[in-house]
């Protein structure tokens, strides 16, 4: 059996350096050995860029494991959303795959979806303690896409952070970074930079919680999101943005995704 852990793969080192630690995490956390492979994307990242070591991608690695005579396949999906449109293309090609490589069995373990409120909520009391704020709002972030699925994920984070939060925010809210033109993408508003314009949300504290698991050119200090951030301030003179870390870089990722791989893979108790 081999095990690794997916996600959608990047051209930024920094991602896919962090897909490895949290592997590494996961390896020790469980006692089993989970390698860190991205669906497509990252094979394009310098291997000098990477410590000398070249990035996995999902079809090679594939190949390569099932030239070696491996036909059991555990994989952890490193996704916002388990069900969106990443994760389903990851399905697609597993699929299409043992079509012409022959049989192979494979399962998916839970992933974040059901448990993102605890983390956002933890990360946002992080960054209320770190900071000294009182009762600032709070904006949970995500990319913004053509699913509908994913802003209705991204509402449902939102709506359980504010009841995890309490009185420990004074408004949460949920935005995205950008969307699709048109009347039918309307499901991802309001966008992040219209919302730090809104009332409750356009002076003072702001703690921003982006819905992303790594850094890369939307999410990190020198992101998308920090720029959009840095110029609502410059607008707003009385408005400080805060963001949380990612989730991807909570250890709480990882405590949730350990859980999720020993239900699907039972650790042999030492005797």
């Amino acid at each position: 059996m081999r095990i690794a852990l997916v996600d959608n793969g990047s051209l930024e080192p920094a991602a896919h350096r962090n897909l490895r630690a949290m592997a590494a995490a996961l390896t020790a956390r469980t006692g089993l050995a989970v390698e860190a492979v991205s669906w497509r994307h990252s094979d394009r990242i310098p291997a000098a860029e990477l410590d000398g070591a070249p990035a996995s991608t999902l079809a090679p690695w594939m190949r390569t494991s099932l030239r070696a005579g491996e036909r059991e396949f555990v994989f952890v999906p490193f996704f916002i959303s388990s069900d969106g449109a990443i994760a389903s293309a990851v399905r697609r090609d597993l699929e299409a795959l043992r079509q012409t490589q022959g049989g192979f069995a494979y399962t998916f373990t839970a992933g974040l979806g059901a448990r993102l409120g605890e983390i956002v909520a933890a990360g946002v009391r992080e960054a209320i303690a770190a900071r000294g704020l009182r009762r600032p709002a709070s904006i949970v972030v995500d990319h913004g896409g053509p699913a509908r699925s994913s802003a209705a994920l991204r509402d449902a984070v939102a709506a359980d952070v504010r009841v995890r939060l309490e009185d420990e925010a004074a408004a949460v809210a949920a935005a995205s970074m950008e969307s699709p033109e048109g009347p039918d993408f309307a499901f991802n508003q309001p966008l992040f930079a219209a919302q730090l314009d809104a009332p409750g949300f356009h002076e003072g504290d702001v703690v921003i919680a982006p819905l992303f698991l790594s850094p890369g050119r939307h999410a990190g200090a020198d992101g998308d999101l920090a720029r959009i951030a840095r110029a609502a301030e410059l607008r707003r003179p009385g408005l400080r943005c805060h963001f949380t870390r990612l989730v991807g870089l909570h250890p709480r990722a990882v405590e949730v995704l350990a859980e999720a791989l020993r239900e699907r893979v039972p650790v042999p108790a030492v005797l």
